[in-house]
């Protein structure tokens, strides 16, 4: 395996209570449920666990409480390879929540309460500068406090270092920060929220791609669940079908396709290259539950790969 340049990621750590259900509840209604469990989680984390079990060389910058959970999660993330010198222990915090119920199709429903990730503030993110001076390239989502997403891209751009990011979960962003993005990894829902364009089709994700790309992106990957993803790059078009499999939990499926994208083109693979090792993550990751745990390791990846020849 060719070993990949280094990578920063920054952001969100929680500890994920995730519920099964047949039907996610209706305003007022109570619904059994049929397994209950804690796994680690948080887009941040869940994406630094991709690329470090996907063969990256990788550093995460985040903030965990002083309890119990956050140290288990900081050992736990050690041992998926990953840097975790620059994780902040705050002591005045909880380390972050997630509550998360999945129904019988899959599908989740998510409610997240901040703690710790609200102490990511600039001050913290300058601090580790030099761990986004030293990285090929930095990977982030938006769990974080904006305003520190944004110095942390600013110290990026400063240092050569390329930005990706995951404009997850879907909210309206300043033409600032997208300025500051070589390249952008939204889903259908959160393209829509930065582009005005509900996306259909594959025409619709072509003129999605083309307004993000006017705010300054070069690169546009937008997405689309079970069809693939729509792959723009300067204005260059073209869907990447997915693999078809049984989904058993989709939680943390865009997280895995993210972390180990960014692996694959760390390795210099080219890109529909990298997004077919970025989608065959993804698509083990969806046979298993939760977030954290679902996360194949590389030698899972190339296994499955070999398979669909």
């Amino acid at each position: 395996m060719t070993q990949s340049a280094k990578l920063a990621v920054l952001g969100s750590i929680n500890a994920d209570h995730i519920l099964n259900l047949s039907q996610f509840p209706r305003p007022g209604e109570t619904v059994i449920g049929k397994q209950y469990q804690v796994a680690f989680g948080g887009k941040g984390a869940n994406q630094a666990v991709a690329a470090g079990r996907s063969g990256a060389d990788i550093a995460f910058i985040a903030c965990v409480g002083a309890d119990d959970i956050g140290e288990r999660i900081r050992q736990q993330l050690a041992a998926d390879r990953i840097d975790t010198s620059p994780v902040s222990v705050i002591d005045a915090a909880t380390t972050g929540v997630a509550l998360i119920f999945v129904n019988s199709e899959g599908e989740n429903s998510i409610a997240i309460h901040a703690g710790a990730n609200a102490a990511l503030t600039p001050e913290v993110v300058a601090q580790h500068q030099q761990v986004i001076a030293d990285a090929a390239a930095l990977l982030m989502q938006l769990e974080s406090p904006l305003e520190s997403v944004l110095a942390a891209a600013k110290i990026a751009r400063q240092h050569g270092t390329r930005v990706i990011l995951n404009p997850a979960p879907a909210t309206v962003l300043p033409d600032e920060l997208l300025g500051l993005v070589d390249m952008i990894t939204p889903n259908e829902t959160e393209a829509e929220m930065l582009t005005g364009i509900a996306i259909k089709s594959d025409e619709d994700a072509a003129r999605a791609a083309a307004v993000l790309h006017e705010k300054g992106i070069a690169q546009v990957l937008i997405t689309l669940g079970s069809r693939g993803v729509w792959l723009s790059e300067k204005g260059a078009g073209q869907r990447i079908p997915g693999f078809r499999v049984q989904a058993v939990d989709t939680i943390a499926a865009g997280d895995t396709f993210n972390g180990a994208l960014i692996t694959a083109l760390l390795e210099q693979q080219p890109m529909p290259q990298a997004v077919r090792f970025a989608h065959a993550a993804a698509a083990i990751a969806v046979t298993r539950s939760g977030a954290q745990p679902s996360v194949p390791w590389r030698e899972e990846i190339d296994r499955f790969l070999q398979q669909q020849r």
